[in-house]
């Protein structure tokens, strides 16, 4: 996983002063640490009944898409208000300064579907809880939730408390 980290650039006061951002477009374009890193997060899921892999706006849609062609899955997006075509389910949540929302289609999922939530960085855990809180309001399990990168000193894990968190890289 050293491998891996080392290839994610650090970019000081980015997006603001005193942040520390992790750039994984490093990663992302490197075929070999790319490939790598989907094997090793798909591998956890061999075997498992995954009906749909869910992709977060918008780097969660690279993660996501990579494992459902690995899985043999769909995928379903996650998305900011108006950039879906059909109808949708909205969910409004709390960030550090102020809010956002986010919209999935009403028809994402068959009763019962087992899915996986993935996006690139678990940072806070405030989009993903609003992500999970959708895809069960429309009647689909979450079996995991799993991120590319893990920024543990925010403790976003604390926002999923009855859900299984995958992370392969911790910060």
């Amino acid at each position: 996983m050293d491998e891996l980290k080392k290839i994610i650039r650090d970019i000081p006061d980015f997006p603001k002063k005193g942040i520390v951002f992790k750039d994984i477009t490093t990663l992302l374009s490197d075929p070999k640490s790319f490939h790598r890193m989907i094997d090793l997060i798909a591998h956890r899921y061999v075997g498992e009944h995954i009906d749909q892999i869910v992709g977060v706006e918008a780097r969660g849609f690279i993660l996501g898409a990579a494992l459902a062609y690995k899985l043999g899955t769909g995928i379903t997006l996650v998305r900011k208000p108006g950039k879906l075509p059909y109808k949708t389910k909205k969910k409004t949540y709390q960030l550090e300064y102020g809010t956002d929302t986010l919209e999935i289609h009403l028809d994402a999922f068959k009763p019962g579907d087992r899915v996986i939530v993935a996006d690139d960085l678990l940072a806070t855990g405030g989009t993903v809880a609003a992500v999970v809180d959708l895809v069960e309001e429309l009647g689909a399990e979450v079996v995991e939730c799993a991120f590319m990168a893990e920024l543990e000193f925010l403790e976003g894990r604390k926002r999923l408390p009855d859900h299984k968190v995958f992370s392969l890289l911790k910060f």
